[in-house]
């Protein structure tokens, strides 16, 4: 019986290696964990996110990555939307063909293996919150992942607040991630110092409204911080770099698939 991946307790997870597959706008990738030291266990492997990203399709991507490794044993996969129960509600950066689908139920039966699926923020925030940057941080943290979208993970003293989707908060009349994520600022040309300040307005926003101790910026610019966070203005939170970068979704889609297999 699978259980909801909240309240993740670290003690849950019985077994040293799971599969983790990340599902992104732009690409698929996927490795076996090492659930005991929060790192993977193999260099992952990595595949475009078909275009159109129909379910049919990215499920043919995830099975040619699992199918790489030769894995055998349960699955943890992300998905970039709104995720109850294994059924994806949403599907801001993916095909439109998501919503409103058993999920977990699609990626069982396709892989022929134990699957749990998580949205993607909430799984890249489980990795960090236990391995990377906000390990042992108590109070309000949030774990914010800047990519073909803004994702976002919070956690009040260690528990996690599912699907909280803030990229999509209104910031100057749009969906703040249109303004602020990665991709746009490849969209827009801008540099690093225009695109900061953006950035700056985002955080600006979140943390009126969760006060957080710590913000931790990850995603796959997160492996560029040097080139941004030295430009953001002091604030309230400490903003810091993820430390797991852009395999905190892999991690811990493997370490919710180890949990809901216990």
């Amino acid at each position: 019986m699978h259980r909801p991946v909240d309240n993740f307790s670290v003690e849950a997870v019985v077994m040293t290696a799971v599969f983790g597959v990340d599902i992104g706008g732009s690409g698929i990738k996927g490795a076996p964990v090492d659930l005991a030291r929060g790192v993977l266990a193999q260099e992952r492997h990595k595949v475009l996110t078909p275009q159109p990203s129909a379910p049919e399709a990215v499920v043919a991507a995830v099975r040619e990555v699992v199918r790489h490794f030769d894995h055998q044993g349960p699955v943890g996969l992300t998905f970039p939307g709104v995720v109850v129960d294994g059924h994806t509600r949403t599907a801001a950066n993916v095909d439109k063909g998501w919503v409103g689908l058993d999920a977990a139920g699609l990626f069982r039966e396709a892989l022929d293996l134990p699957a749990v699926v998580l949205n993607d923020a909430d799984a890249a925030g489980l990795a960090e919150t236990t391995h990377g940057a906000g390990r042992g941080q108590q109070g309000v943290v949030l774990v914010l992942t800047f990519g073909t979208g803004i994702g976002s993970a919070l956690f009040a003293d260690g528990v996690l607040v599912p699907n909280t989707e803030l990229g999509h908060l209104e910031l100057r009349g749009k969906d703040a991630e249109r303004r602020a994520s990665s991709a746009a600022k490849e969209r827009h040309g801008l540099d690093w110092e225009q695109w900061s300040g953006r950035v700056d307005e985002y955080l600006d926003l979140v943390e009126m409204l969760f006060s957080p101790q710590l913000i931790v910026i990850g995603g796959g610019v997160s492996r560029k911080h040097e080139k941004f966070l030295p430009l953001l203005r002091e604030r309230g939170a400490r903003v810091v770099p993820a430390e797991l970068r852009n395999d905190a979704g892999i991690v811990g889609a493997a370490m919710a698939a180890a949990r809901a297999t216990d």
